[in-house]
């Protein structure tokens, strides 16, 4: 009789058995090796750091055969097949919640501008904010600040936010000036030197930046690419992605969102300007949580007749070998619980008379580790698929469809805009007013959909009046392509009731903002719900008027006089 383990396998309380793979954690928990790096049916790649103190293994997850669609009985078709999710992260990306010690450091680079409409509320809005991002970076992060107008300075070098980084770095923001025009190339230069001179290299790295305005000094008209450094335009060899904020309604959304989209960064349009900062707090909950680099999908297809004829995977780039026998995604970089859904379409052959299943496809999954360095290479349960004659209950996946739907959705924000930048207004509304209604009729009551609908219907309303679109709607629609082609939410501008906005993050967002985001955005709203500090003097000014007290107390004799007779009190009463 084969001996046994004391514990279960603390997922699915089976008995460990000698000879089993079985993975043992930190907690002395114990698992069987199949129960944490088998996949779950749907599509998605995961980065998983569960939270709290208490053992929590990744996602349990089953081998389900994807049940067949309606089909006639010669069993020749052409299918889709579902997408699915990749295993999830195997034991070294799976540790207790983060800490300044478990995580991976980051080098911060902000590109700031302080040309001459920044001056007033808004520079005072954007100290406030970089404040709060210095507070909030670790001994292990560097920051770096960068200035510009139509010139550009590096306002502080890369410095390692210890007590003494932290006091130079605010003291570089409060000494921010606002004046003279607009020159983002310049800019971008600077900070694509500050990271070139690194000695060494943190494991993370990124670049903030924020204009309130249009370029008026790089002249590169609508060739935005040519704002970008040379070093970050290469996608295997840039140091890092640039998040891009549109600071009001006056800045230049279509350049921003290119500078984002080249470089793999997120565009933000912050139309409240009052919260700046939250936008900075979400920013940096993410760069604060990156859990894996280098993350790549591998598909495979080891049917003979089986071909992936496409991959729908929003700005990650893939590639479909020209034979369709394999494809990949390539992921990147991954915040702690962020997940990434792609859609994988194939085609089926006719099945064999005794062919109860077709194998569709094989996944692997690689990537490393940010916080250990460690590489791990990941692989997949098979997809396969049923092939009976006859479907007499057909099912479908909830969650593929749920994702067909967004992916739709999302397809047509480029149309809209584009029939918008051509003037045809009414067009461009009536273009995602379809879409939502075919949403609707997919919906078909399902809660599931609300968030998407709402979108749909902003972005619509914003784009089909003229002077609307040019004052806010082209941001929100470069904002909202930006989030589905990332798969990562930004704050978005929602309309409230009597033609007052408030910035929120929008319902369609919470499945691409992660809680470490989110934990960072209420931290800085605590914060700003709390009265500000008295200010503090200065040793100088503390000093001065010690002096001034002391000099007073030595030329007034009456207050001599007053110490004498004090002090000969004091010694009558310690005498009795």
């Amino acid at each position: 009789m084969a001996s046994t383990s004391a514990d279960p396998c603390a997922i699915c309380l089976g008995e460990i058995t000698r000879g089993q793979a079985v993975f043992t954690a930190e907690c002395s928990h114990t698992f069987h090796h199949r129960c944490i790096s088998s996949p779950t049916a749907t599509a998605t790649a995961r980065s998983e750091r569960p939270r709290g103190a208490t053992c929590r293994p990744p996602t349990r997850s089953r081998r389900r055969r994807h049940p067949a669609a309606r089909t006639p009985t010669t069993r020749k078709r052409w299918r889709r097949a579902p997408s699915r999710r990749t295993p999830p992260l195997p034991p070294p990306a799976w540790r207790p919640p983060m800490s300044e010690s478990s995580r991976a450091p980051l080098d911060l680079v902000t590109v700031l501008d302080v040309s001459g409409s920044m001056q007033g509320g808004k520079l005072a809005l954007l100290k406030q904010a970089m404040r709060f991002v210095i507070d909030n970076l670790g001994p292990a992060d560097r920051l770096s600040a960068v200035s510009f107008s139509h010139v550009a300075s590096r306002n502080i070098r890369l410095t390692r936010m210890s007590d003494a980084g932290k006091a130079s770095a605010k003291r570089a923001v409060e000494s921010l000036d606002a004046n003279g025009s607009t020159d983002i190339g310049k800019g971008l230069g600077v900070a694509s030197e500050v990271l070139a001179d690194r000695r060494y290299r943190n494991a993370v790295t990124s670049v903030i930046l924020l204009s309130d305005g249009q370029d008026n000094c790089s002249r590169v008209g609508t060739n935005y690419g040519n704002l970008v450094p040379p070093s970050f335009r290469a996608s295997g060899d840039r140091p890092g992605p640039m998040h891009t904020f549109g600071f009001g309604t006056d800045h230049d959304a279509a350049a921003m969102h290119a500078i984002a989209e080249a470089t793999g960064g997120t565009f933000a349009f912050v139309e409240n300007q009052e919260v700046i900062q939250d936008s900075f707090a979400q920013c940096i909950g993410g760069l604060l949580s990156v859990a894996v680099q280098d993350a790549r999908l591998a598909v495979t297809c080891p049917h003979p007749g089986v071909r992936v004829r496409e991959v729908k995977s929003g700005s990650y780039e893939n590639r479909v070998a020209e034979d369709g026998v394999s494809a990949s995604v390539d992921v990147g970089e991954l915040y702690a619980g962020e997940e990434r859904r792609f859609l994988l379409f194939v085609d089926v052959p006719r099945a064999d008379a005794a062919e109860e299943f077709t194998q569709l496809v094989k996944v692997r999954c690689t990537y490393r580790d940010t916080a250990t360095g460690q590489v791990a290479d990941v692989a997949g349960e098979d997809a396969v698929v049923q092939r009976p004659v006859e479907v007499t209950d057909p099912e479908s996946s909830k969650e593929v469809e749920r994702e067909r739907i967004r992916v739709a959705a999302a397809e047509d924000i480029p149309a809209e805009r584009a029939a918008a930048e051509r003037g045809e207004h009414a067009e461009a509304g009536r273009i995602l007013q379809r879409r939502r209604q075919a949403v609707q009729q997919s919906a078909a009551g399902d809660p599931a959909y609300d968030a998407l609908l709402e979108e749909l219907e902003d972005l619509s309303a914003r784009a089909e009046d003229q002077g609307e679109y040019e004052r806010t709607g082209r941001a929100c629609l470069l904002t909202g392509m930006s989030t589905h082609a990332q798969q990562r939410g930004t704050l978005l501008a929602v309309r409230c009731s009597g033609g007052r906005t408030k910035q929120t993050a929008r319902k369609s967002a919470p499945q691409f903002v992660t809680k470490c985001a989110i934990r960072m955005v209420d931290r800085s709203r605590k914060q700003q719900q709390q009265p500000p500090p008295p200010p503090q003097p200065s040793i100088t000014t503390r000093s001065m008027k010690k002096s001034r007290e002391q000099q007073e107390q030595e030329t007034s004799p009456s207050l001599k006089k007053r110490k004498g007779a004090s002090g000969g009190s004091s010694n009558t009463k310690n005498t009795n």
